[in-house]
């Protein structure tokens, strides 16, 4: 059975993004990237939010046609542009580059998502984790700590209402400061 993954970077002291939205404090070079496109070329789908998948098309489906662009950012466009799309909003109409638009996180349909066949499911945006884990739909987490202090912001997991059980699965240091710390759920 395919897993529910949430890949998200964060400060040291739990924000995914600053009080103005900016996230340019996320130290990305190529050994990260490297990293995170490992990952994502064997995942079966993206599951994101409205906000996310907006920033997602509004750069990545050309990235890979600016001969600047180092060779990760250039391979992950055409990973993006490539994997299927499931965009959860309750506003969008339509969406592009190979997404379907949901209306709402349905637990039995997110149950039949990960029965189906293919690769593990990225899941993407704090606001769509935050409704994933009210149902405990997350099965993995890959939390990329970054060396900054924000002070305020948005942060990934807002105050939950059950406590819950993670195990440890790999943990690694970048050269650059960043630390990945990637747990499992305990299922019991």
């Amino acid at each position: 059975m395919r897993k529910v993954v949430l890949m998200m970077s964060v400060s040291l002291d739990g924000f995914m993004e600053g009080p103005q939205r900016e996230i340019d404090w996320h130290l990305v070079d190529d050994e990260l990237h490297d990293y995170f496109n490992a990952h994502l070329r064997e995942m079966g789908a993206f599951l994101d939010g409205r906000v996310t998948y907006e920033l997602m098309a509004e750069y990545w489906p050309t990235a890979d046609e600016d001969p600047s662009s180092p060779g990760p950012v250039r391979e992950f466009a055409r990973i993006w542009r490539e994997m299927p799309k499931i965009v959860y909003s309750r506003t969008l109409e339509r969406a592009e580059w190979n997404a379907t638009v949901v209306r709402e996180v349905v637990p039995a349909e997110v149950e039949a998502l990960k029965a189906g066949p293919g690769g593990d499911l990225a899941l993407g945006g704090a606001d769509l984790a935050a409704a994933f884990a009210a149902h405990d739909l997350i099965d993995e987490y890959l939390i990329y700590v970054h060396p900054v202090l924000l002070g305020a912001g948005k942060r990934l997991f807002p105050a939950a209402a059950d406590r819950t059980g993670l195990r440890l699965v790999e943990s690694r240091a970048f050269g650059n400061g960043v630390v990945l710390l990637r747990y499992a759920r305990e299922r019991g």
